[in-house]
């Protein structure tokens, strides 16, 4: 019988960059969203506490199933065994580049009569 995957979600969240493994991720019925569910969370037996990533345990404790944007994903790899959940600043290279708005609506221009 095969394991499950586990799989290595990379995505930004207000200003930082949030590294995940999960053993569930599809494309959710809400428009625009990515599902993930089953959080998996290395047991370390070490004296080192990585804050980041008790950060990240504390945050998605109690979460049952997270919705993640679509335009919010780095990157998602199928992995062998789940690794350390990081937390790293997002750093903009020259700081003078930001995404595109996503554009609304326009209102109808009004026609002369």
């Amino acid at each position: 019988m095969a394991s499950t995957p586990i799989y290595k979600i990379v995505f930004f969240n207000q200003g930082q960059v949030y590294e995940i493994y999960a053993r569930q991720v599809y494309q959710s019925d809400l428009w625009g969203f990515l599902e993930v569910e089953e959080f998996v969370f290395g047991e370390r037996s070490q004296m080192i506490v990585d804050p980041s990533e008790e950060k990240l345990k504390n945050e998605f404790s109690s979460v049952k199933r997270s919705f993640i944007p679509l335009h919010s994903v780095v990157r998602i790899d199928e992995v062998e065994k789940e690794g350390s959940c990081k937390i790293i600043e997002a750093k903009g290279g020259a700081g003078n580049v930001t995404p595109f708005p996503y554009p609304g609506i326009a209102p109808k221009p009004k026609s002369d009569r």
